[in-house]
């Protein structure tokens, strides 16, 4: 029988895979992003003392779960496309074991949110990317409204996170900078659209990027930008 990776239990974000995710950050990405980049995490006083909350950073790279782990130094279960899960073994067994779990990008499906709820269970936050895949234009645009879907359904709030300097990866010692910004919490209690857009704002402001709101017209120039490349 073909597992389930949309679907978690609270028994599954156990001390293992705690243990698994922290080991992760400690022996490979923590001395990574030392090595390589000169890394630097700003508004840790900004991290609620209590209670759950979501974890929504824009993503640059492959590297960005890890070190937003790092920065908040808590055990976070990331969503992640379901696509990463069925392509190669090696791939899913790792992110199984760090406590991802696999979401439709196109829509958002119960298993998502019976998912979450199993989360509130535990001590783990829940990690999520807005604007779904990475993108390195320096502009924060294309934001699916799933996360704020999710916040109220949830009622967590959202702790804002930036990361600037990974848009390319350098592999010269100490030559790029990367920096992980954490920002004021957002209140579920906003509706959809003023959570998305509060949001944007925030996270563009502390990355310096530019924010682009999402129109009939700029949906209807992404489409046709995603036709062309197919």
């Amino acid at each position: 029988m073909e597992r389930n990776y949309a679907r978690r239990y609270a028994k599954e974000f156990n001390f293992f895979r705690f243990v698994y995710q922290a080991l992760w950050c400690i022996f490979v990405a923590v001395p990574l992003f030392w090595l390589f980049y000169k890394f630097e995490v700003k508004g840790r006083e900004n991290i609620p003392k209590d209670g759950k909350f979501i974890c929504a950073a824009n993503h640059v790279s492959y590297l960005d779960p890890f070190l937003v782990s790092t920065a908040l130094r808590k055990p976070i279960a990331y969503m992640a496309k379901k696509e990463l899960f069925e392509n190669n073994w090696f791939m899913t067994l790792n992110m199984d074991w760090l406590g991802a779990f696999a979401v439709n990008r196109q829509k958002l499906e119960v298993s998502t949110i019976k998912t979450v709820k199993e989360l509130y269970k535990t001590n783990w936050l829940l990690g999520i990317f807005p604007q779904g895949g990475i993108r390195k234009n320096y502009t924060i645009e294309k934001i699916n409204k799933g996360f704020a879907v999710v916040a109220k359904a949830a009622k967590w709030d959202i702790v804002p996170i930036s990361i600037i300097g990974c848009e390319k990866y350098n592999w010269i010692p100490f030559k790029a900078k990367v920096v992980v910004q954490i920002g004021k919490p957002i209140s579920y209690d906003l509706s959809e659209d003023e959570i998305i857009e509060t949001w944007a704002k925030q996270v563009a402001s502390m990355c310096h990027y530019q924010y682009v709101p999402t129109t009939i017209e700029n949906e209807e120039t992404s489409k046709k930008q995603e036709l062309a490349d197919v």
